[in-house]
Protein backbone atom coordinates (compact mmCIF):
# COMPACT_ATOMS: atom_id res chain seq x y z
CA UNK A 1 0.00 0.00 0.00
CA UNK A 2 1.29 3.49 -0.87
CA UNK A 3 1.96 5.84 2.01
CA UNK A 4 -0.35 8.39 0.42
CA UNK A 5 -3.15 5.90 -0.08
CA UNK A 6 -6.06 6.07 2.38
CA UNK A 7 -6.14 3.31 4.98
CA UNK A 8 -8.97 0.93 4.16
CA UNK A 9 -11.80 0.25 6.51
CA UNK A 10 -10.58 -3.31 6.95
CA UNK A 11 -7.10 -2.08 7.85
CA UNK A 12 -8.33 0.63 10.19
CA UNK A 13 -11.33 -0.54 12.21
CA UNK A 14 -11.63 2.83 13.99
CA UNK A 15 -12.50 4.86 10.93
CA UNK A 16 -15.99 5.03 9.36
CA UNK A 17 -16.40 4.02 5.70
CA UNK A 18 -15.35 6.70 3.21
CA UNK A 19 -18.92 7.17 2.03
CA UNK A 20 -19.96 8.24 5.51
CA UNK A 21 -17.31 10.94 5.77
CA UNK A 22 -18.93 13.20 3.20
CA UNK A 23 -22.35 12.66 4.77
CA UNK A 24 -21.00 13.64 8.18
CA UNK A 25 -20.83 17.28 7.07
CA UNK A 26 -24.63 17.37 6.90
CA UNK A 27 -25.58 15.01 9.71
CA UNK A 28 -22.61 14.43 11.92
CA UNK A 29 -24.04 12.63 14.94
CA UNK A 30 -26.99 10.80 16.39
CA UNK A 31 -27.45 13.77 18.71
CA UNK A 32 -28.13 16.18 15.86
CA UNK A 33 -30.67 13.89 14.23
CA UNK A 34 -32.61 13.56 17.47
CA UNK A 35 -32.67 17.26 18.45
CA UNK A 36 -34.30 20.34 16.95
CA UNK A 37 -32.36 23.05 15.07
CA UNK A 38 -33.04 25.42 17.98
CA UNK A 39 -31.44 22.99 20.44
CA UNK A 40 -28.43 22.55 18.15
CA UNK A 41 -27.98 26.35 17.89
CA UNK A 42 -28.42 26.62 21.65
CA UNK A 43 -25.64 24.10 22.23
CA UNK A 44 -23.36 25.98 19.83
CA UNK A 45 -23.83 29.13 21.93
CA UNK A 46 -23.43 27.26 25.22
CA UNK A 47 -20.19 25.57 24.16
CA UNK A 48 -18.90 28.93 22.92
CA UNK A 49 -19.85 30.60 26.24
CA UNK A 50 -18.11 27.84 28.19
CA UNK A 51 -14.91 28.34 26.20
CA UNK A 52 -15.11 32.14 26.50
CA UNK A 53 -15.30 31.99 30.31
CA UNK A 54 -12.54 29.39 30.39
CA UNK A 55 -10.28 31.58 28.24
CA UNK A 56 -10.98 34.62 30.42
CA UNK A 57 -9.71 32.74 33.45
CA UNK A 58 -6.81 31.30 31.45
CA UNK A 59 -5.23 34.68 30.69
CA UNK A 60 -4.57 35.11 34.42
CA UNK A 61 -2.46 31.92 34.48
CA UNK A 62 -0.92 31.95 31.00
CA UNK A 63 1.94 29.45 30.98
CA UNK A 64 4.03 31.47 28.55
CA UNK A 65 3.99 34.60 30.75
CA UNK A 66 2.30 34.60 34.17
CA UNK A 67 3.21 31.17 35.55
CA UNK A 68 6.94 31.40 34.66
CA UNK A 69 7.00 34.83 36.32
CA UNK A 70 5.46 33.28 39.44
CA UNK A 71 8.11 30.56 39.45
CA UNK A 72 10.87 33.13 38.91
CA UNK A 73 9.59 35.08 41.92
CA UNK A 74 9.93 32.06 44.25
CA UNK A 75 12.76 30.09 42.53
CA UNK A 76 14.60 31.58 39.57
CA UNK A 77 16.42 28.56 38.12
CA UNK A 78 15.80 27.72 34.47
CA UNK A 79 15.44 23.99 35.17
CA UNK A 80 12.64 24.69 37.67
CA UNK A 81 10.97 26.92 35.09
CA UNK A 82 11.33 23.99 32.72
CA UNK A 83 9.24 21.76 35.00
CA UNK A 84 6.13 23.81 34.18
CA UNK A 85 5.75 22.48 30.61
CA UNK A 86 6.42 18.94 31.89
CA UNK A 87 3.46 19.17 34.28
CA UNK A 88 1.41 20.83 31.57
CA UNK A 89 1.99 18.13 28.97
CA UNK A 90 1.88 15.20 31.42
CA UNK A 91 -1.53 16.33 32.65
CA UNK A 92 -2.79 16.69 29.08
CA UNK A 93 -1.53 13.30 27.91
CA UNK A 94 -1.43 10.40 30.40
CA UNK A 95 -4.66 11.18 32.36
CA UNK A 96 -6.74 11.65 29.16
CA UNK A 97 -5.38 8.40 27.77
CA UNK A 98 -6.33 6.56 30.96
CA UNK A 99 -9.72 8.29 31.05
CA UNK A 100 -10.63 7.73 27.39
CA UNK A 101 -12.47 4.45 28.09
CA UNK A 102 -14.46 5.97 30.94
CA UNK A 103 -15.37 8.99 28.82
CA UNK A 104 -16.57 6.72 26.02
CA UNK A 105 -18.79 4.74 28.43
CA UNK A 106 -20.23 7.78 30.25
CA UNK A 107 -23.72 8.55 28.86
CA UNK A 108 -23.59 12.30 29.67
CA UNK A 109 -20.18 13.79 28.94
CA UNK A 110 -21.13 17.22 30.30
CA UNK A 111 -20.93 15.93 33.89
CA UNK A 112 -17.26 15.02 33.48
CA UNK A 113 -16.67 18.37 31.78
CA UNK A 114 -18.20 20.22 34.73
CA UNK A 115 -16.24 18.19 37.29
CA UNK A 116 -12.93 18.80 35.49
CA UNK A 117 -13.56 22.56 35.35
CA UNK A 118 -14.40 22.54 39.07
CA UNK A 119 -11.07 20.83 39.90
CA UNK A 120 -9.29 23.47 37.80
CA UNK A 121 -11.04 26.21 39.75
CA UNK A 122 -10.39 24.57 43.10
CA UNK A 123 -6.67 24.24 42.37
CA UNK A 124 -6.27 27.96 41.78
CA UNK A 125 -8.47 28.97 44.67
CA UNK A 126 -6.21 26.86 46.92
CA UNK A 127 -3.14 28.61 45.48
CA UNK A 128 -4.78 31.96 46.20
CA UNK A 129 -5.39 30.87 49.81
CA UNK A 130 -1.78 29.67 50.21
CA UNK A 131 -0.38 32.91 48.76
CA UNK A 132 -2.57 35.02 51.07
CA UNK A 133 -1.48 32.90 54.04
CA UNK A 134 2.27 32.93 53.33
CA UNK A 135 2.58 36.23 51.47
CA UNK A 136 4.56 34.27 48.87
CA UNK A 137 7.55 33.77 51.17
CA UNK A 138 7.49 30.17 52.51
CA UNK A 139 10.40 27.85 51.70
CA UNK A 140 7.98 25.06 50.73
CA UNK A 141 6.06 27.31 48.35
CA UNK A 142 7.70 26.04 45.11
CA UNK A 143 6.70 22.45 45.96
CA UNK A 144 3.13 23.43 46.84
CA UNK A 145 2.84 25.52 43.70
CA UNK A 146 4.07 22.67 41.48
CA UNK A 147 1.70 20.17 43.14
CA UNK A 148 -1.42 22.28 42.56
CA UNK A 149 -0.19 23.27 39.11
CA UNK A 150 0.17 19.57 38.27
CA UNK A 151 -3.32 18.76 39.61
CA UNK A 152 -4.71 21.64 37.58
CA UNK A 153 -3.30 20.23 34.36
CA UNK A 154 -4.56 16.71 35.08
CA UNK A 155 -8.02 18.30 35.15
CA UNK A 156 -7.22 20.35 32.02
CA UNK A 157 -6.24 17.19 30.14
CA UNK A 158 -9.50 15.44 30.97
CA UNK A 159 -11.49 18.60 30.25
CA UNK A 160 -9.91 18.98 26.80
CA UNK A 161 -10.63 15.34 25.96
CA UNK A 162 -14.27 15.61 27.04
CA UNK A 163 -14.75 19.03 25.42
CA UNK A 164 -13.41 17.78 22.08
CA UNK A 165 -15.60 14.67 22.36
CA UNK A 166 -18.65 16.81 23.13
CA UNK A 167 -17.89 19.08 20.18
CA UNK A 168 -17.75 15.97 18.01
CA UNK A 169 -21.11 14.96 19.46
CA UNK A 170 -23.13 18.19 19.34
CA UNK A 171 -21.50 20.43 16.67
CA UNK A 172 -21.65 19.70 12.95
CA UNK A 173 -18.37 19.15 11.12
CA UNK A 174 -18.74 22.28 9.00
CA UNK A 175 -19.53 24.45 12.06
CA UNK A 176 -16.50 23.54 14.20
CA UNK A 177 -14.32 26.15 12.54
CA UNK A 178 -17.01 28.74 13.26
CA UNK A 179 -17.14 27.56 16.88
CA UNK A 180 -13.36 27.92 17.18
CA UNK A 181 -13.64 31.41 15.70
CA UNK A 182 -16.49 32.49 18.00
CA UNK A 183 -14.94 31.05 21.16
CA UNK A 184 -11.46 32.41 20.50
CA UNK A 185 -12.54 35.89 19.46
CA UNK A 186 -15.09 36.18 22.28
CA UNK A 187 -12.71 34.67 24.82
CA UNK A 188 -9.75 36.79 23.75
CA UNK A 189 -11.83 39.99 23.79
CA UNK A 190 -13.21 39.30 27.26
CA UNK A 191 -9.79 38.23 28.54
CA UNK A 192 -8.08 41.35 27.18
CA UNK A 193 -10.60 43.66 28.85
CA UNK A 194 -10.18 41.88 32.20
CA UNK A 195 -6.39 41.88 31.89
CA UNK A 196 -6.29 45.57 31.04
CA UNK A 197 -8.38 46.67 34.02
CA UNK A 198 -7.33 44.06 36.60
CA UNK A 199 -3.79 42.90 35.82
CA UNK A 200 -2.59 46.47 35.36
CA UNK A 201 -3.59 47.08 38.97
CA UNK A 202 -2.22 43.76 40.26
CA UNK A 203 1.20 43.73 38.57
CA UNK A 204 3.89 46.37 39.22
CA UNK A 205 7.44 46.56 37.80
CA UNK A 206 8.78 44.87 40.96
CA UNK A 207 6.15 42.31 41.99
CA UNK A 208 2.65 40.97 41.44
CA UNK A 209 -0.46 40.43 43.56
CA UNK A 210 -0.64 36.73 42.80
CA UNK A 211 -3.34 36.13 45.42
CA UNK A 212 -5.85 38.17 43.43
CA UNK A 213 -4.62 36.73 40.12
CA UNK A 214 -5.08 33.15 41.30
CA UNK A 215 -8.46 33.91 42.90
CA UNK A 216 -9.84 35.45 39.71
CA UNK A 217 -8.66 32.52 37.57
CA UNK A 218 -10.14 29.98 39.99
CA UNK A 219 -13.46 31.81 40.10
CA UNK A 220 -13.70 31.90 36.30
CA UNK A 221 -13.11 28.16 36.08
CA UNK A 222 -15.84 27.57 38.67
CA UNK A 223 -18.29 29.61 36.57
CA UNK A 224 -17.35 27.48 33.55
CA UNK A 225 -18.09 24.35 35.60
CA UNK A 226 -21.64 25.59 36.19
CA UNK A 227 -22.14 26.56 32.52
CA UNK A 228 -21.21 23.04 31.37
CA UNK A 229 -24.24 21.60 33.13
CA UNK A 230 -26.62 23.63 30.92
CA UNK A 231 -25.65 21.79 27.73
CA UNK A 232 -28.51 19.89 26.08
CA UNK A 233 -27.03 16.41 25.60
CA UNK A 234 -28.74 13.15 24.73
CA UNK A 235 -27.33 10.13 26.64
CA UNK A 236 -25.03 7.78 24.76
CA UNK A 237 -25.51 4.04 24.89
CA UNK A 238 -23.14 2.54 27.44
CA UNK A 239 -21.46 -0.85 26.98
CA UNK A 240 -19.77 -1.86 30.24
CA UNK A 241 -16.25 -2.91 29.38
CA UNK A 242 -13.10 -3.33 31.44
CA UNK A 243 -10.21 -1.01 30.63
CA UNK A 244 -6.79 -1.86 32.05
CA UNK A 245 -3.81 0.50 31.66
CA UNK A 246 -2.06 -2.14 29.59
CA UNK A 247 -5.00 -2.41 27.20
CA UNK A 248 -5.31 1.38 26.94
CA UNK A 249 -1.69 1.79 25.86
CA UNK A 250 -1.97 -1.20 23.53
CA UNK A 251 -5.03 0.36 21.87
CA UNK A 252 -3.14 3.63 21.48
CA UNK A 253 -0.27 1.75 19.83
CA UNK A 254 -2.71 -0.09 17.55
CA UNK A 255 -4.31 3.19 16.54
CA UNK A 256 -0.93 4.57 15.49
CA UNK A 257 0.02 1.31 13.75
CA UNK A 258 -3.18 0.87 11.75
CA UNK A 259 -3.85 4.42 10.57
CA UNK A 260 -1.01 5.83 8.46
CA UNK A 261 -2.50 9.32 8.17
CA UNK A 262 -3.03 9.56 11.93
CA UNK A 263 0.50 8.27 12.52
CA UNK A 264 1.86 11.08 10.36
CA UNK A 265 -0.30 13.57 12.24
CA UNK A 266 1.11 12.22 15.52
CA UNK A 267 4.67 12.87 14.29
CA UNK A 268 3.72 16.42 13.33
CA UNK A 269 2.12 16.82 16.76
CA UNK A 270 5.25 15.53 18.52
CA UNK A 271 7.45 18.08 16.75
CA UNK A 272 4.90 20.80 17.49
CA UNK A 273 4.89 19.65 21.13
CA UNK A 274 8.60 20.35 21.50
CA UNK A 275 7.92 24.04 20.80
CA UNK A 276 5.75 24.13 23.94
CA UNK A 277 8.88 23.56 26.03
CA UNK A 278 10.00 27.05 25.02
CA UNK A 279 6.93 28.76 26.48
CA UNK A 280 8.35 29.61 29.93
CA UNK A 281 11.54 30.98 28.37
CA UNK A 282 10.07 33.64 26.06
CA UNK A 283 9.28 35.98 28.94
CA UNK A 284 12.63 35.22 30.58
CA UNK A 285 14.45 36.00 27.32
CA UNK A 286 12.56 39.28 26.94
CA UNK A 287 12.98 40.41 30.54
CA UNK A 288 16.68 39.54 30.69
CA UNK A 289 17.80 40.83 27.31
CA UNK A 290 15.52 43.85 27.01
CA UNK A 291 15.82 44.95 30.67
CA UNK A 292 12.08 45.34 31.33
CA UNK A 293 10.11 45.01 34.57
CA UNK A 294 7.35 42.64 35.64
CA UNK A 295 4.70 45.09 34.44
CA UNK A 296 5.73 44.31 30.85
CA UNK A 297 3.80 41.04 31.26
CA UNK A 298 0.46 42.85 30.86
CA UNK A 299 0.94 44.12 27.29
CA UNK A 300 2.52 40.77 26.37
CA UNK A 301 -0.54 38.94 27.70
CA UNK A 302 -2.88 41.24 25.82
CA UNK A 303 -0.83 40.83 22.64
CA UNK A 304 -0.97 37.03 22.87
CA UNK A 305 -4.74 36.98 23.35
CA UNK A 306 -5.30 39.47 20.56
CA UNK A 307 -3.20 37.15 18.43
CA UNK A 308 -5.56 34.29 19.27
CA UNK A 309 -8.54 36.39 18.19
CA UNK A 310 -6.93 37.65 14.98
CA UNK A 311 -5.68 34.25 13.85
CA UNK A 312 -8.97 32.54 14.70
CA UNK A 313 -10.82 34.62 12.13
CA UNK A 314 -9.10 33.29 8.98
CA UNK A 315 -8.41 29.88 10.56
CA UNK A 316 -12.07 29.20 11.36
CA UNK A 317 -13.26 30.34 7.92
CA UNK A 318 -10.59 28.34 6.10
CA UNK A 319 -11.28 25.21 8.21
CA UNK A 320 -15.01 25.20 7.42
CA UNK A 321 -14.46 25.96 3.74
CA UNK A 322 -11.37 23.93 2.84
CA UNK A 323 -10.72 21.57 5.78
CA UNK A 324 -8.32 21.55 8.71
CA UNK A 325 -5.25 20.31 6.84
CA UNK A 326 -4.67 23.66 5.10
CA UNK A 327 -5.17 25.53 8.38
CA UNK A 328 -2.65 23.29 10.16
CA UNK A 329 -0.05 24.03 7.49
CA UNK A 330 -0.54 27.77 7.80
CA UNK A 331 -0.47 27.72 11.61
CA UNK A 332 2.78 25.74 11.80
CA UNK A 333 4.40 28.07 9.28
CA UNK A 334 3.47 31.02 11.50
CA UNK A 335 4.70 29.29 14.65
CA UNK A 336 8.14 28.86 13.06
CA UNK A 337 8.44 32.65 13.05
CA UNK A 338 7.87 33.14 16.81
CA UNK A 339 11.25 31.85 18.10
CA UNK A 340 13.06 33.42 15.12
CA UNK A 341 11.56 36.84 15.90
CA UNK A 342 12.29 36.41 19.62
CA UNK A 343 16.00 35.81 18.97
CA UNK A 344 16.27 38.69 16.49
CA UNK A 345 14.59 41.20 18.81
CA UNK A 346 16.49 40.01 21.89
CA UNK A 347 19.77 40.59 20.03
CA UNK A 348 18.80 44.28 19.62
CA UNK A 349 18.76 44.91 23.37
CA UNK A 350 16.71 47.67 24.97
CA UNK A 351 15.97 49.33 21.61
CA UNK A 352 13.58 46.44 20.80
CA UNK A 353 11.45 46.72 23.97
CA UNK A 354 8.43 48.11 22.12
CA UNK A 355 8.49 45.36 19.50
CA UNK A 356 8.90 42.23 21.62
CA UNK A 357 5.14 41.93 22.12
CA UNK A 358 4.91 40.79 18.46
CA UNK A 359 6.51 37.53 19.59
CA UNK A 360 3.49 36.92 21.82
CA UNK A 361 1.11 37.88 19.01
CA UNK A 362 2.61 34.96 17.05
CA UNK A 363 2.31 32.69 20.09
CA UNK A 364 -1.44 33.30 19.82
CA UNK A 365 -1.27 30.72 17.05
CA UNK A 366 -0.74 27.96 19.64
CA UNK A 367 -4.31 27.67 21.07
CA UNK A 368 -5.68 27.83 17.52
CA UNK A 369 -3.26 25.03 16.55
CA UNK A 370 -4.43 22.81 19.41
CA UNK A 371 -8.06 23.19 18.38
CA UNK A 372 -7.17 22.54 14.73
CA UNK A 373 -5.28 19.36 15.69
CA UNK A 374 -8.39 18.22 17.60
CA UNK A 375 -10.83 19.11 14.83
CA UNK A 376 -8.68 17.30 12.25
CA UNK A 377 -8.54 14.24 14.53
CA UNK A 378 -12.32 14.22 15.03
CA UNK A 379 -12.75 13.63 11.30
CA UNK A 380 -10.38 10.65 11.23
CA UNK A 381 -12.47 8.22 13.27
CA UNK A 382 -15.97 7.09 14.11
CA UNK A 383 -17.76 8.61 17.11
CA UNK A 384 -17.05 5.67 19.43
CA UNK A 385 -13.30 5.94 18.84
CA UNK A 386 -12.85 9.71 18.97
CA UNK A 387 -11.75 9.75 22.64
CA UNK A 388 -9.06 7.17 21.83
CA UNK A 389 -7.78 9.13 18.86
CA UNK A 390 -7.79 12.43 20.78
CA UNK A 391 -6.04 11.02 23.84
CA UNK A 392 -3.43 9.24 21.69
CA UNK A 393 -2.67 12.49 19.89
CA UNK A 394 -2.38 14.33 23.22
CA UNK A 395 0.14 11.74 24.36
CA UNK A 396 2.20 12.14 21.19
CA UNK A 397 2.23 15.93 21.56
CA UNK A 398 3.21 15.64 25.21
CA UNK A 399 6.06 13.11 25.12
CA UNK A 400 8.79 15.44 23.74
CA UNK A 401 7.88 18.15 26.23
CA UNK A 402 7.85 15.74 29.17
CA UNK A 403 11.20 14.21 28.23
CA UNK A 404 13.08 17.34 27.17
CA UNK A 405 11.56 20.39 28.85
CA UNK A 406 13.72 20.36 32.00
CA UNK A 407 16.76 19.48 29.88
CA UNK A 408 16.06 22.47 27.65
CA UNK A 409 15.69 24.67 30.74
CA UNK A 410 19.01 23.40 32.05
CA UNK A 411 20.55 24.07 28.62
CA UNK A 412 19.31 27.66 28.81
CA UNK A 413 21.11 28.01 32.16
CA UNK A 414 24.40 26.64 30.78
CA UNK A 415 24.46 27.53 27.07
CA UNK A 416 22.06 30.43 26.74
CA UNK A 417 18.84 30.88 24.79
CA UNK A 418 20.16 30.74 21.22
CA UNK A 419 21.02 27.00 20.82
CA UNK A 420 17.75 25.92 22.44
CA UNK A 421 15.63 28.23 20.30
CA UNK A 422 17.42 27.18 17.11
CA UNK A 423 16.74 23.50 17.87
CA UNK A 424 13.02 24.18 18.26
CA UNK A 425 12.94 26.25 15.06
CA UNK A 426 14.35 23.28 13.12
CA UNK A 427 11.76 20.90 14.63
CA UNK A 428 8.91 23.23 13.66
CA UNK A 429 10.22 23.48 10.11
CA UNK A 430 10.26 19.67 9.82
CA UNK A 431 6.70 19.52 11.21
CA UNK A 432 5.55 22.05 8.62
CA UNK A 433 7.15 20.04 5.80
CA UNK A 434 5.43 16.84 6.99
CA UNK A 435 2.00 18.48 6.79
CA UNK A 436 2.45 18.41 3.00
CA UNK A 437 1.94 14.63 3.18
CA UNK A 438 -1.22 14.73 5.31
CA UNK A 439 -4.52 13.78 3.68
CA UNK A 440 -7.69 15.84 4.07
CA UNK A 441 -10.18 13.41 5.68
CA UNK A 442 -13.25 15.50 4.90
CA UNK A 443 -12.95 14.92 1.19
CA UNK A 444 -11.65 11.43 1.82
CA UNK A 445 -10.39 9.99 -1.42
CA UNK A 446 -7.17 11.89 -2.18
Amino acid sequence: MSHNEPVSESTNPYRPPQSQLGQSIVKDTKFEIQNTPAEIRGNFLKVAAFQIVLRTGWIFKTESIVMPAVMDSIAGAGWLRGILPVLNRFGQSIPPLLAAGAVTQTPLKKRILSAAAAVMGGSFLMLAFIWAWTDGQASWLPLAFLCFYGLFFVAVGILNLVLSTLIGKVVRTDRRGRLMLSANIGGASCAVVCAWFLLKAWITPENGNFTNIFAFAGSAFMVAAVLALFLKESPDDSNPESFSPRRIFRDAFNTLRDDHNFRLLAIVGSLFGLSLALFPHYQALGRQQLKVGLDSLVPWLIAQNLGVACFSLPAGWLADRFGNRLVLRCLLAGLCLAPILALVLASQGESAQAYFLWVFVLLGLTPVSFRTFSNYTLELSGRDHQPRYLSTLSLCIAVPTMLLSSLLGLSVDYFGFVPVFVLVILCLLVAWLLTMKLREPRYSSE
